[in-house]
C-alpha cells in the first residue's frame, strides 16, 4: 500500500499587505526526497517554507502531516534568549542523555556549542539553528539557506550527512554546486505559481527556458488572435447591420486572458562603470605577515596583482581571509614586508557584514544621503555614474517597487539588502571591487547576471567568497588560506584549485613515508633537532583538551549503547551512535599518537 505523503498542502491563499503571495496553491513531499526550492529574490520561497513548517497560518487551504511524522525547519533568526550557550538551544529538543549529537553536529559545522550566547555572531547563530535541526532528525527537514555563514569544508560535510541522511528535505540556497549535487527534484516558485519538475536544480535553468519560451510562443499566438478579431469587429460594423455579440464577447475575453497574464518579472539593470584607468600594476605585496597574540595569521606572503585580475581568497572560517584582504587593499598595516599600491586606484567595497548600510534608514534616504551618490540642492535624485537620476527610479533598476522607497533598510530580506549594496557599489566609477561573500542571499537571475558584469567589467575583482560556482564562473586565480598562516596562489577558480592541490598531494606526502625507511632511533633525533614550530606548539597545548572532550563523549556515546535493546527499538539511532562512536575512537587515537610525538619532539 502506497505511503501517505509526509507534508501535503492543499488549497494554499495567503496575502500579505493586499498583495497575493500564493492563490490555490497544491504542493505535496513524498518521504525520500530531495527537493531544491527556487524563484526569485521576494518570490515567497521562505513564507512557503514557513506555511509548510505550519509557522505562517494561510488565509485558505489545509496544511497536512500525518500522525507520527516529524517536521524540522532552520529557523534564519532563531531566538536564543531562553539559553545559556549555542550548545544548549541545539539540544534543547533532544531526548535526555542524546545531546551528543549536537558535539558531533558541531564538529562538522566548526562552532563551539559551549559560546555563550550574548558573545555568538549572526553566523555562529545560523549554525546553531541548523545543528539543532541535524541532531533532532525529523523525517522532513526544511532548510532555509543552510549554507550561509558556512565556509567550503563545512558546506562540504553538510553535503555528505544530506546524501546519506534518509530523511526528505527541501532546501533554499543560492549556492548552485551544493543544490546541484544534493537535489532530485525542484519546486521553482514563479509569479505566485509553484511549479514541480521531477529533476534536481541540474535540469533547472533549461527546464526554466522552456517554460518560458511556451509562455512567449502562446502569448504571441494570443497577441495575432487578439489582433486579427479587433480588426473584424472594426471592419463588421460597417460591413453589417448586425454585430455577432457572441464573437464580440469571445475579443473581450481573449482581452481578459492578456490582461491577466503576469508579466515576468525582468533582471535588475545592474552595471558597472570603469573609471579611470588604473596601473597595469594594481597591488605588489611582498613577504607580509600578520599574527595577533599567539594566533598566527599569515606567515610571509608575496602576490602580485595586475589589472583585471579576478582574484579569489578561500579558506575555512576565521582563517584570516578579510584580514589579508584589508592588509592588501591598506586598510591594516602587516606585520611585516610592504604592500605597493598602483596608480589612479578607485575602490569600491561590498561588505559581507553590510556595514555601509543603516538599517533604521530608508532605501531612499540610504541612497540620497550616500555623500557619493547625493546631488548637490535636490533630495529626491542621487548621481549614478555621473548623471542624476530620480532615487526611485534608481531603485526600480535593481527591482525594488515604489512602495518600498520609504520602507526602513532594516525591514528588507537579505537579498533585497545585496542588491541595495550593490546599487550603491555601481552608482560610482571604480577600477578595483573587493568582494566579501556578495553572493549570500541573492536569487540564480541576479547572479548569472552579476557574473556577467564581472566578466566584462574592466577593472580587477578581489573576491571572498564560499560559492564553489561563483569562483569558478569568476576568478582567474584563487588563494587558498589553508591554515597555520600558510597562503597559496594557485591559477583558476574553485575546480582548478582542487585539481592542482591533488596533483601536489603525493609531493606532500612524501616525506611523511620516510619514517617508514629511517630506523626509528634516527628518526627521533631527526625531528627533535627541528623544534617546535610555533604551531605545534600550539598544537601541543590544545591536544589534551581534545582528548579530554573525545573520551567524554566516547563515554557518553557507550552509555548510549549499553542499552541492549537499542538495536530493536531504534535502529538508525543506533547505526548513527555506533558510526559515532567509531569515528571517535579513531579520531581519539590519532590525536594521542600526535600528541606524543610533539612531546617528545619538544622534550628531545
Amino acid at each position: 500500500m502506497a505511503r501517505a505523503p509526509l507534508l501535503q498542502l492543499s488549497g494554499i491563499s495567503l496575502t500579505f499587505g493586499g498583495n497575493p503571495v500564493f492563490d490555490g496553491l497544491d504542493l505535496v513531499v513524498q518521504a525520500g526526497d530531495r527537493v531544491a526550492l527556487v524563484g526569485r529574490n521576494g518570490s515567497g520561497k521562505s513564507t512557503l517554507m514557513k506555511v509548510m513548517a505550519g509557522l505562517v497560518e494561510p488565509d485558505q487551504g489545509v496544511r497536512t502531516v500525518p500522525p507520527g511524522v516529524s517536521v524540522g525547519y532552520m529557523e534564519q533568526e532563531p531566538d536564543l534568549s531562553a539559553f545559556a550557550t549555542l550548545g544548549e538551544f541545539a539540544a534543547s529538543g533532544l531526548p535526555e542523555g542524546e545531546d551528543y549529537r549536537v558535539s558531533v553536529v558541531a564538529e562538522g559545522l566548526r562552532f563551539d556549542p559551549q559560546t555563550p550566547i550574548a558573545a555568538a555572531s549572526g553566523g555562529e547563530r545560523r549554525r546553531a539553528a541548523l545543528a539543532k535541526l541535524l541532531a533532532e532528525a525529523p523525517e522532513l527537514m526544511l532548510l532555509d539557506e543552510p549554507t550561509n555563514h558556512l565556509d567550503i569544508q563545512a558546506i562540504r560535510w553538510l553535503e555528505d550527512q544530506l546524501r546519506e541522511t534518509r530523511a526528505a528535505y527541501v532546501i533554499i540556497s543560492h549556492d548552485r554546486a551544493f543544490l546541484r549535487a544534493l537535489t532530485k527534484a525542484t519546486l521553482w516558485i514563479d509569479r505566485g505559481a509553484v511549479r514541480r519538475n521531477e529533476k534536481g536544480f541540474e535540469a533547472f535553468e533549461d527546464w526554466r527556458e522552456t517554460v518560458w519560451a511556451e509562455e512567449d510562443v502562446a502569448r504571441h499566438k494570443l497577441e495575432r488572435k487578439i489582433k486579427s478579431e479587433a480588426k473584424w469587429a472594426v471592419e463588421g460594423i460597417s460591413a453589417r447591420r448586425k454585430r455577432n455579440q457572441g464573437r464580440v464577447r469571445a475579443l473581450q475575453a481573449l482581452r481578459a486572458e492578456r490582461a491577466a497574464m503576469i508579466r515576468r518579472q525582468g533582471t535588475a539593470d545592474m552595471a558597472l562603470e570603469t573609471g579611470q584607468v588604473s596601473g597595469r600594476l594594481v597591488i605588489e605585496a611582498k613577504g607580509i605577515s600578520k599574527q595577533y597574540g599567539e594566533k598566527l595569521i599569515l606567515r610571509p606572503f608575496d602576490l602580485t596583482v595586475l589589472r583585471g585580475d579576478r582574484v579569489a581568497f578561500v579558506g575555512p572560517n576565521g582563517v584570516g581571509k578579510t584580514t589579508l584582504l584589508k592588509m592588501l587593499t591598506g586598510e591594516i598595516a602587516p606585520d611585516t614586508g610592504t604592500v605597493r599600491h598602483g596608480t589612479n586606484l578607485q575602490i569600491a567595497v561590498f561588505d559581507q557584514a553590510r556595514a555601509a548600510l543603516d538599517f533604521n534608514m530608508s532605501l531612499w534616504d540610504g541612497l540620497v544621503n550616500d555623500p557619493e551618490m547625493s546631488v548637490s540642492g535636490r533630495s529626491d535624485q542621487v548621481m549614478v555614474r555621473g548623471t542624476p537620476k530620480h532615487v526611485v527610479a534608481y531603485l526600480k533598476d535593481f527591482l525594488f517597487d515604489e512602495a518600498q522607497a520609504r520602507a526602513p533598510i532594516g525591514s528588507l530580506s537579505g537579498g533585497e539588502r545585496a542588491r541595495l549594496l550593490l546599487a550603491r557599489i555601481m552608482a560610482k566609477p571604480s577600477n578595483l571591487l573587493i568582494l566579501d561573500e556578495p553572493t549570500n542571499d541573492l536569487d540564480v537571475e541576479t547572479l548569472d547576471l552579476l557574473q556577467d558584469i564581472l566578466g566584462e567589467y574592466d577593472g580587477t575583482v578581489l573576491l571572498v567568497s564560499h560559492d564553489r560556482d561563483f569562483i569558478d564562473r569568476v576568478a582567474t586565480t584563487t588563494v587558498a588560506m589553508e591554515g597555520g598562516g600558510r597562503a597559496v596562489v594557485y591559477a583558476g577558480g574553485w575546480t582548478d584549485y582542487q585539481a592542482q592541490r591533488a596533483e601536489q598531494a603525493p609531493e606532500r606526502a612524501a616525506p611523511k613515508a620516510s619514517p617508514k625507511s629511517v630506523p626509528a632511533a634516527e628518526e627521533k633525533v631527526r625531528k627533535a633537532a627541528q623544534g617546535l614550530t610555533f604551531t605545534e606548539k600550539h598544537r601541543l597545548e590544545s591536544l589534551p583538551d581534545v582528548i579530554e572532550k573525545l573520551e567524554a563523549e566516547i563515554r557518553k556515546l557507550t552509555d548510549f549503547l549499553s542499552d541492549p535493546d537499542l538495536f530493536q527499538k531504534s535502529p538508525d539511532k543506533f547505526r548513527k551512535a555506533s558510526q559515532g562512536l567509531a569515528e571517535r575512537q579513531a579520531a581519539l587515537t590519532a590525536a594521542e599518537e600526535e600528541w606524543l610525538l610533539l612531546e617528545e619532539k619538544a622534550g628531545a
